[in-house]
């Protein structure tokens, strides 16, 4: 189900607001859980059994590693850490729960990829390929089996306390506001609200006036860019000013489309009684590809730092290894995004970027030119890597950038792309996404206070965007296939 759909918009989040409210306190987290399995099982019944038994699974080893067993008598629990099994036990239980999730992980979304390039060597080497078999990518997958996992090793670390009880941490792995598509929540985050959340009319309209403006940044402005960048990629010759429109238009619709569904889901999480951290801080007004990762997906790249490069030791080993540290985190998160050699390359470009950066202390080498220069170098050379992203092949990522640099040579076809890329609409649309990031116009902090004008340019955008939604075809969340 996508939050942009008239199914949800008019049927479930109705539903789902009235059932909530209506329940006793005492079985909202009850109503929450089974409202996140409808929501999540809706395309297909079968991944709630799949996210049901991570669950399980984590929950399992999350005992084993606390040594609990009666969790209800959580107020008298010592502190975390204390009171713990054998080590053993403990470290079993981690192994264990990081297993699992990765193999299930591995297995839905990396059999085929691993599958086509074994085939790759055999052919090499004169032998007979294997069958490459076609498995269905659960929805979120990625994003949920982070979350589960991150529990059982902040409970190894004593980050964390143990969930309550299983219904406690199946409703925080399966909230369905943020469950497909992130911002990743730690359940050290969300513990103390999965107990106790206050409910206020505050609290509730900035929901609405977060979700109101995240539907116009996928509506509004993700999807119009988006229309402009699948014919831009989709040409098979172009001349370089269409090429960087292109690859613009892209920059905008996976910045809008993502940010607006994170957007959503904090607003949808404040209107259940949630707070869920920040996932975006405009971006594109960084000036280094270090502040771009500050600003970017901000709770996969803390994932990223806290469970991936700080136990690889971080930037407290020598520089070399610093560097292979980055190199490393950076390869791993572009294969988290997808199963694509396209998706290495991304993350291989923007590990060895954030190395150059540290080896220079952190300053790119157009960090000294006067303003806004460092800012539109930092963003040309996002776009640039936007290519390797959003391209099917690693050849026609070569090819695209080839010709935003004028090294292609066109087709006499190639000026007719023109027209589609420069409609009126798409124009009005890009000055707007340009006009955003001039003016900082950012939800988190219009949304921080709520007011009449703020609402009411919350309201027009929410009709706008409804309206609107009758024109469109079917056009899900970008990290849905993530």
């Amino acid at each position: 189900m996508v939050f942009s759909s008239h199914v949800f918009l008019y049927y479930f989040l109705p539903i789902a607001l009235l059932a909530y409210y209506l329940s006793p306190m005492r079985w909202r987290q009850m109503v929450v859980a089974l409202l996140s399995y409808v929501f999540y099982g809706w395309a297909n019944p079968w991944f709630v059994l799949l996210m049901l038994f991570s669950t399980t699974v984590d929950y399992v080893c999350g005992l084993l590693i606390s040594g609990k067993r009666n969790l209800r008598a959580f107020a008298n629990d010592p502190p975390a850490g204390e009171g713990l099994p054998p080590q053993r036990q403990r470290k079993l239980a981690l192994i264990t729960s990081i297993v699992v999730n990765l193999s299930l992980l591995g297995f839905f979304k990396y059999l085929g990829f691993a599958q086509t390039n074994l085939n790759y060597l055999l052919e090499l080497l004169g032998r007979p390929a294997v069958e490459v078999y076609t498995v269905i990518l659960p929805v979120g997958i990625s994003f949920y089996t982070f979350q589960s996992m991150s529990y059982s090793i902040d409970l190894y670390r004593g980050d964390a306390r143990p969930a309550r009880d299983f219904l406690d941490f199946a409703c925080y792995v399966a909230l369905f506001p943020q469950l497909v598509a992130g911002p990743i929540v730690r359940y050290q985050d969300l513990a103390e609200q999965l107990r106790w959340r206050s409910h206020t009319v505050d609290k509730f309209a900035r929901g609405v006036l977060f979700f109101a403006f995240g539907m116009a940044k996928k509506v509004l402005l993700a999807n119009p860019m988006g229309a402009v960048a699948d014919a831009a990629f989709g040409a098979s010759d172009l001349v370089w000013y269409d090429a960087w429109t292109g690859v613009t238009a892209y920059a905008f619709q996976i910045y809008f489309d993502f940010s607006g569904y994170s957007d959503m889901a904090i607003g949808l999480g404040l209107m259940l009684g949630f707070e869920f951290k920040r996932n975006f801080d405009l971006p594109y007004i960084s000036q280094s590809i270090t502040e771009f990762w500050r600003r970017w997906h901000i709770s996969l790249s803390t994932w990223l730092r806290d469970y991936l490069y700080i136990p690889l030791g971080g930037n407290r080993v020598s520089p070399k290894r610093t560097y292979a540290n980055l190199a490393i985190v950076m390869l791993l998160g572009g294969l988290w995004h997808g199963a694509q050699w396209t998706f290495v390359i991304w993350g291989a470009i923007h590990g060895s970027l954030l190395a150059l950066e540290r080896w220079r202390g952190k300053r790119p080498i157009y960090a000294r030119l006067p303003a806004p220069l460092p800012t539109l170098c930092t963003f040309v050379v996002v776009l640039i890597t936007w290519v390797f992203f959003r391209a099917e092949t690693f050849g026609q990522s070569i090819d695209y950038v080839g010709a935003m640099f004028g090294l292609a040579q066109p087709a006499t076809a190639a000026p007719l792309i023109t027209p589609l890329l420069y409609q009126p609409q798409y124009l009005i649309v890009m000055a707007a996404c340009v006009l955003i990031h001039l003016l900082r116009l950012d939800t988190w902090e219009a949304a921080q206070e709520v007011r009449p004008v703020r609402m009411a340019w919350a309201s027009a955008a929410m009709v706008a965007s409804a309206l609107i939604l009758f024109t469109q075809s079917y056009n899900p969340f970008l990290y849905f296939r993530f």
